[in-house]
């Protein structure tokens, strides 16, 4: 049976045909489908763990019962679970266990675009690189039974392109598998990595990586495409589709394992061709290892030698796409250039070459940019707005609080990574900053990594401030569940965690919990505090604006004209249901605030920051309704 499948969902499918029990997961785009889509398979555990690292040790833990394990994340989630991925890498397991690597070129939804392949070389496991929805959920089926065959974790790395694209894919049935032992194991030497244990281990995985390059030179998911020989790429995952729709006579060699690679295949490749490129998206990965080969490449000049023979050609940085991969390879002198072109509506003016706007490449576009914006209703802006108006440093943190960096709230003035908001805090305040320092996180970030980080604040008692923006959810990945919600990944009721009590119970003694709504509230609650010294945290709650039983209470406000004078107070807080309209204030000569009744949610803060009573509250809009009526 065929389905249209996204490459997230093939991934979950594969892991479900393959016999999977257990999968564990932090939600973060581009992987969070996965697990969405696989806790609805039966008879399977799913999970949303609190973090990467935890998550993968749920799955270490499973593969070491015996039971086959997976755990998907974003390509910076592995930064997080590193320390569990190595010690997997030195162990092994005693079922199948697949770590799912989702990288983000181009930076769609990441602090960077690190290429995750090199992780697998750092730990000397192998990684498969599929193409289309077909491949993800065919070499996951394959990495579990690769795993088990050189008792080895194996990295499935897939691009953001892959996991939003949909393909056909033939899906087939479970392969129901039994656990693999009887009884959890008993093996130190294998399982306990004190010194002594891992230095016998090393060679064990050296050797298991010799094993596999052995095995690549066969592997079924390795293919050479023999068509004309003047040009031969070797490439792997979603560029072979550019490859093929850029170059169509190549000849390709297309890498189902990136690493380790099958060298003698490659040299044979190499020698069938007159020109040998490599297509790969962002490091050179591929292709320095070619080199490393001493396979003599093509250089854009035409003459022989060991230089580099891809990111000469294509760009390092960024995701590829089959405009700018068409347009290097002109440059390149790969392709014959395009005649010009004449868009009608110049009559006749020279137009754009193949790699502009009229092909559809990367040489622009006629739709103007907009830039991300905090949704009409959200919960954060009354606090983002208070902190914009003090003016201390705001150390932020990763979620959908830190579009509060743009105008005109300018309130964010740090972002790293999940959790380093209180730890960056925390660094400036003991290293002497003059200025008292605000720590903004979500509920789910302050699940993920800000639990020991404000550890560290109630332990060396810093003068941080700390702000948990709890909006009920883990809102900027789509309104997945965290301990803080009640209920897990499958739906199940659960325990919900109280962040005040576990703030309190941290040792921060100065803790209130707000309505973040309430600016009042929270304005009085922030200023009080910097009054006082010592570490502090302040829980500003409300559930996101765009759940369910919040879009049940939507009301619009509205704008009373006699009462505006245009004094852009509330266009400060930067909502985009507060629109300037076409009317001016007479006296001095600004446009007056309206509201689009169609964004409007009724939150309330554009009326509580408006000094002239301009803006009805909802209590206000019931009145004026029952009057009208």
């Amino acid at each position: 049976m065929k389905r249209l499948l996204s490459g997230n969902e093939a991934v979950a499918h594969g892991a479900w045909e393959a016999g999977v029990t257990v999968a564990s997961a932090y939600p973060g785009t581009p992987s969070t489908e996965i697990l969405e889509y696989f806790a609805r398979f039966p008879g399977i555990y799913a999970e949303w763990a609190p973090n990467e690292k935890v998550a993968l040790d749920a799955a270490i833990g499973a593969a070491y019962a015996g039971r086959r394990a997976l755990a998907a994340m974003k390509h910076v989630g592995l930064n997080v679970a590193a320390d569990a991925f190595f010690y997997a890498a030195m162990t092994g397991a005693e079922a199948g266990l697949v770590i799912v690597s989702a990288d983000d070129p181009s930076m769609h939804s990441s602090q960077n675009e690190q290429d995750n392949r090199q992780f697998a070389r750092f730990a000397r496991v192998p990684c498969l690189e599929p193409a289309d929805s077909q491949e993800a959920k065919d070499l996951t089926v394959a990495a579990f039974d690769l795993s088990e065959q050189f008792d080895t974790p194996v990295l499935l790395r897939l691009t953001t392109r892959l996991c939003h694209t949909s393909t056909l894919v033939e899906v087939g049935t479970r392969r129901d598998q039994p656990p693999r032992i009887e009884k959890y194991p008993r093996n130190p030497v294998k399982y306990v990595m004190i010194p002594a244990n891992a230095r016998t281990r090393h060679p064990v995985i050296e050797q298991r990586i010799l094993d596999l390059a052995e095995f690549a030179e066969t592997y079924e998911h390795n293919l050479v495409e023999m068509r004309a020989t003047s040009l031969g790429i070797i490439t792997a995952g979603v560029a072979y589709q550019y490859a093929r729709e850029v170059f169509p006579e190549a000849s390709v060699l297309k890498l189902g394992m990136v690493y380790p690679l099958p060298r003698r295949m490659i040299r044979d490749f190499a020698s069938r061709v007159e020109r040998l490129i490599v297509l790969e998206e962002l490091d050179p990965f591929i292709e320095e290892q070619v080199r490393l080969m001493g396979i003599t490449t093509y250089q854009p000049d035409g003459t022989d030698g060991y230089y580099p023979h891809t990111k000469t050609i294509f760009p390092i940085i960024g995701e590829l796409d089959p405009g700018a991969v068409r347009a290097a390879g002109i440059k390149a002198g790969l392709l014959p250039a395009p005649p010009l072109t004449f868009p009608p509506s110049t009559g006749g003016a020279a137009g754009q070459t193949a790699s502009g706007p009229l092909m559809g490449g990367t040489g622009g576009g006629v739709l103007p940019g907009r830039p991300p914006v905090l949704c009409a209703g959200c919960p954060h802006r009354g606090t983002l707005y208070i902190l914009h108006k003090i003016g201390l440093p705001i150390n932020g943190d990763i979620g959908c609080y830190t579009l509060g960096v743009i105008p005109p709230l300018n309130a964010i003035d740090t972002c790293g990574c999940m959790g380093a908001s209180i730890g960056v805090a925390h660094g400036a305040a003991v290293a002497g900053d003059s200025e008292r320092h605000f720590a903004v996180l979500g509920d789910s970030t302050f699940f993920h990594t800000g639990l020991p980080a404000l550890l560290n604040v109630a332990y060396n008692r810093s003068n941080v401030i700390t702000i948990i923006m709890d909006n009920r959810i883990t809102g900027m990945t789509g309104h997945q569940e965290n301990p803080g919600t009640g209920r897990t990944l499958q739906q199940k009721e659960t325990v919900q965690i109280e962040l005040e009590p576990l703030v309190r119970a941290l040792g921060i003694e100065r803790v209130a919990t707000v309505d973040a709504y309430d600016v009042e509230s929270i304005e009085k609650t922030l200023k009080a505090w910097l009054k006082e010294d010592g570490p502090a945290v302040l829980i500003a709650r409300h559930a996101c604006v765009l759940l369910p039983e919040e879009r049940n209470t939507w009301m619009p406000l509205k704008v009373v004209e006699e009462k505006c004078n245009g004094c852009t107070i509330c266009f400060r807080i930067g909502c985009p249901a507060i629109l300037k309209s076409e009317k001016m204030d007479p006296k001095y000569n600004r446009p007056l605030a309206a509201i689009d009744p169609l964004m409007c949610t009724g939150c309330e803060i554009c009326a509580q920051v408006c000094p002239r009573d301009a803006i009805l509250f909802r209590e206000q809009m019931r009145v004026l309704e029952e009057t009208v009526n």
